[in-house]
């Protein structure tokens, strides 16, 4: 049955293929076609493929800036037929960012009609549209009817097409790139042309001048929609150094006075590359999620330029953290990569400096001027031989209209008769009648003058590198000029300004982000944590799971920050507005971080940075650390009391007062000064208390002159006077003596 489905024939056409191999070559000349011929831009003239051929094709179609417009359509569908056999849309798509204001630093193309906008909305259909090139345009392509760049044969080789373009026009740095190749991208922010000009000029001025000198003109990218880089300048050198990096670019913005101490925020400028609907789409979002509880409100009051207000919740809030917390939230900041990577010399792809993709661009230059001149010059020479035809011809017209009324084979008879070459006898017999009045040797002779006289200087410029970066060098600063932000203030001047990011605390703007609701936190027997609604006295009505009973509760606020001490002497840290709701019965503690089978919990709260803690082990041992050493940033904790098994740790409690009362399991009962214990922020600590036989059983600090206080089963409060506490009073690492009368027999200072 196989055989049958086989071609007609003998069978010796069909051969085995390692199938390895032969997957492995389509693979690599798909990647390669990618790379060279759709993702990645030229360094020359900056542009893929599809948009080379879009401007050829303008070009052709005479679509001038001083000329009418053309349907898009028009330019799409000869751009399809003629030099790129892809789809129409892909096409459309490239022309349409040709002309959007906000994504090209300097367009290409002058579209007339709905071309889109910043809020994400698609072009008119390309029967709609209508497109010229712009000035910009005309730079990248002045000279290629002038043998300026090679050409070669279209996909289906009825006609050519540039290789790449004159560029006489930075492109690649002034309106940026960016692709995706098979294993490679590109990515390439647009930047200010007088600066990219101010550079090259330098660059000619000292081929050998460094990035960071370059850097004082080009100071960074310069994005059509503009906004402020927050970036630092060593990492801004280093990523124009290596040709890879990032900015971080926000969105700018004032604070607007609304009268009666009340203020909105409004932003003017937005990232590049964002879309407006969808940013104010996300902020709406957070706002209804609560998880931006300083807004109150976004509007759209945007018409040709944006205007985003934001309004606070109140007056007292903080304008700099407002928009801080949004800035961490939402693409009002955003960060804009930079991968230069792009094809060298149309054929390598490679990550290139600032200074090399400028060198490239000067050397391209330098090879379009020499073509050109060569050119020139054999358009010269021709011309010049058939001005010296013309002069013979002149000082003999009487024989010359002799040799054409008479002779048979003028042609050869003229050569002979007066050597001249084949052009020249050529030009004189293809002269009308008419002519021959104008043939005036002043005429001709003041032509051929004018004429040697740019032959010698072409001549001398072929032969000199010095003035031929001279003539470059000349070109580059007409270009500047004509982008100078003082003679051209709408597109040369430069929209993106630098800045430094507020300093604000990130605890502020992590609590900016959280909205401030009472929770109460429970904690069971088995480590199981939840954060009910409000603060509850009475939780008598909280159901746990079988055989699980409650631990301990607090009161604290969503924005807390929520401290758990273990067993092990380590500190973890959750934050109270993510712990579970108070429906189930929780998660348990183990989920939420990495804590160590043979550890329990010895007790939760809620963080305050301003108070001091006293950590004890069961032997014994102590020390005083301030709570804002204890913070653990991780999952995995914070190591804060050293104890080895069988030891661990057993106590921790606010500092208060000056004095240390602690009672062993032996009912011992020990008061010193505070001032004995060490503040540390880790260790073991020292000793508080000398046991015989079992470990600690409670410890409280007091200050001495209110006494100490406890509670019995029966919730009665006893309270020891400075002088009833002379018998038990004494040095950190005594024994300590039984403890009074009416002392809980829990051990325990409150039952």
């Amino acid at each position: 049955m196989g055989k049958e489905l086989l071609p007609p024939g003998s069978g010796e056409s069909a051969a085995p293929v390692d199938l390895k191999k032969a997957l492995e070559e389509r693979y690599l000349a798909y990647a390669l076609s990618t790379i060279m011929h759709r993702a990645l831009p030229d360094v020359r003239d900056g542009l893929k493929p599809v948009h080379r051929r879009i401007m050829h094709t303008m070009r052709l179609l005479r679509l001038n800036p001083d000329q009418g417009f053309a349907k898009c359509a028009r330019i799409v569908g000869d751009v399809m037929g003629k030099f790129h056999p892809h789809g129409d849309q892909s096409i459309y798509d490239a022309l349409v960012r040709l002309a959007q204001p906000f994504a090209m630093r300097y367009p290409l193309v002058d579209g007339q009609g709905n071309f889109g906008n910043i809020d994400g909305d698609n072009a008119a259909a390309m029967r709609y549209t209508e497109a010229r090139m712009t000035e910009v345009a005309v730079e990248l392509l002045a000279g290629i009817t002038e043998d300026a760049v090679d050409f070669r044969p279209t996909y289906n080789e009825e006609d050519e097409e540039p290789v790449v373009l004159p560029g006489a026009f930075p492109n690649l740095l002034c309106n940026g790139s960016s692709g995706i190749a098979v294993g490679m991208a590109t990515s390439i922010p647009p930047h200010n042309a007088a600066e990219v000009c101010d550079a090259a000029l330098a660059l000619i001025d000292d081929p050998e001048t460094p990035v960071e000198r370059l850097l004082d003109f080009v100071k960074g990218p310069d994005f059509p929609t503009g906004g402020i880089i927050v970036e630092d300048k060593a990492s801004i050198r280093e990523a124009y150094e290596t040709g890879r990096g990032g900015f971080r670019l926000r969105a700018r913005w004032h604070k607007e006075d609304q009268g009666r101490g009340m203020w909105n925020a409004v932003v003017t400028e937005i990232p590049y590359g964002i879309q407006k609907s969808k940013l104010i789409e996300k902020i709406a979002e957070l706002i209804l999620s609560r998880k931006l509880p300083l807004l109150e409100d976004v509007r759209d009051e945007s018409a040709e330029d944006i205007r985003i207000v934001l309004v606070p919740k109140s007056r007292t809030v903080e304008p700099e953290l407002l928009m801080e917390s949004l800035f961490r939230l939402t693409d009002l900041e955003t960060r804009f990569p930079l991968n230069m990577n792009v094809l060298s010399r149309g054929r390598v792809p490679g990550v290139l400096s600032l200074r090399q993709v400028l060198r490239e661009w000067l050397d391209h230059r330098r090879e379009v001027l020499l073509r050109r001149s060569r050119h020139r010059l054999a358009e010269i020479e021709k011309r010049l031989e058939i001005l010296a035809g013309y002069l013979i011809a002149y000082l003999n017209i009487d024989e010359v209209i002799r040799i054409i009324r008479e002779e048979d084979e003028p042609k050869p008879v003229m050569m002979a008769r007066f050597n001249l070459t084949d052009t020249q006898a050529e030009a004189i017999l293809n002269m009308r009648l008419r002519a021959l009045r104008k043939l005036e040797e002043f005429e001709i002779r003041t032509e051929f003058e004018k004429l040697s006289e740019e032959k010698t200087q072409i001549e001398a410029l072929l032969a000199s590198e010095e003035r031929q970066w001279k003539t470059v060098r000349w070109e580059v600063a007409k270009v500047r000029q004509t982008f100078d932000p003082e003679k051209n203030p709408v597109l040369g001047r430069r929209r993106t300004t630098f800045g430094e990011a507020p300093a604000h605390d990130l605890e502020d703007v992590q609590q900016a982000m959280i909205e401030r609701e009472p929770i109460t936190v429970i904690l069971s027997e088995k480590g199981w944590i939840r954060a009910m609604k409000g603060h509850i006295s009475d939780l008598s009505g909280v159901s746990f799971k079988e055989g699980d009973s409650l631990k301990l509760s607090f009161h604290a606020q969503t924005t807390d920050k929520i401290l758990l001490f273990t067993t092990g002497g380590k500190f973890y840290t959750l934050g109270a507005d993510r712990l579970p709701g108070g429906r189930g019965h929780g998660e348990p503690v183990r989920i939420m971080i990495d804590m160590e089978n043979d550890q329990a919990i010895v007790t939760a709260f809620a963080h305050d940075p301003e108070r001091k803690l006293l950590l004890a082990s069961y032997a014994g041992n102590g020390f005083v650390v301030p709570e804002k050493d204890v913070v653990a940033n991780t999952r995995k904790g914070k190591q804060i009391m050293n104890v080895k098994a069988p030891d661990e740790a057993r106590l921790c409690m606010p500092v208060t007062g000056d004095h240390v009362a602690v009672v062993g399991e032996n009912r011992k009962l020990l008061v010193f000064p505070l001032a004995q214990v060490p503040e540390m922020v880790r260790g073991k600590g020292v000793r508080l208390q000398r046991y015989r036989d079992g470990g600690i059983a409670d410890i409280k600090t007091f200050a001495l002159a209110d006494g100490l206080t406890w509670q019995d089963s029966a919730e009665r409060t006893f309270t020891r006077s400075r002088e009833d506490l002379l018998e038990w009073m004494g040095d950190r690492a005594a024994a300590g003596r039984m403890a009074p009368k009416g002392f809980p027999r829990s051990g325990k200072f409150s039952a």
